[in-house]
């Protein structure tokens, strides 16, 4: 399924969806013009890699790539799913946060997928990079806030994409569970390290959990 976009309007420009996209996009540019050494170089100092982690958990620099890593991606089509998602999802939920609260937020939610990620294979020697864990906490948020909300989606009918309207919670839902559903069997072939499943899944979690603390006052009796 390819969501296309969501039927909620918004009151207010995204101030703080858009920055964070262009940092993203800003850094990603850095990354894929440098020189390959030292594009390796910048993802083995800033990515976040949980050996690394669990060898330096008493030094404050270790948890500097916990944040970094949040800006950077693995390739083009890394970048622009998750920044397409973080469009799509973002500007609602920032819409009933404020920028400087949503900011916060997807901060929060983002270090809390990187610790999920870290105690799921703490002994990973593989570069964790990407905005997944902070975007699935925004997708927990939307999937509260918005329950009476469409996701315009593509869906694959025999030979061509149909266009149909399907409830976010469900859409929502169906994604966490395919998370949930890759997490497991990460564990039982013993392959954490490669895509971060416990990062988006407790990223969601945390988003659903915290997002109401984080609304401004007047939104928090919705």
């Amino acid at each position: 399924m390819l969501p296309i976009k969501d039927t909620e309007p918004n009151e207010k420009f995204p101030v703080a969806t858009i920055t964070i996209i262009a940092l993203n996009i800003m850094v990603f540019i850095k990354q894929v013009t440098l020189p390959y050494n030292e594009a390796m170089e910048m993802v083995y100092k800033y990515a976040f890699i949980p050996s690394r982690f669990l060898g330096g958990i008493f030094h404050i620099e270790s948890y500097i790539p916990l944040f970094t890593s949040m800006f950077m991606h693995g390739d083009l089509i890394h970048i622009i799913s998750n920044m397409w998602s973080l469009w799509l999802f973002g500007d609602n939920v920032e819409d009933r946060m404020g920028s400087f609260r949503f900011v916060l937020f997807y901060i929060l939610t983002g270090l809390i997928a990187g610790f999920a990620h870290f105690i799921a294979g703490p002994t990973s020697n593989i570069p964790t990079v990407g905005a997944s864990g902070a975007i699935a906490g925004v997708m927990g948020a939307y999937f509260l806030m918005f329950p009476h909300s469409k996701i315009v989606t593509l869906v694959p009918f025999i030979l061509f994409y149909r266009r149909i309207l399907i409830p976010a919670p469900i859409f929502l839902f169906i994604w966490f569970i395919g998370q949930v559903r890759s997490g497991i069997m990460s564990v039982g072939y013993g392959t954490i390290g490669g895509v971060a499943w416990w990062a988006h899944i407790f990223g969601f979690l945390s988003g659903a959990f915290l997002c109401r603390k984080f609304l401004r006052k007047k939104q928090r009796g919705i």
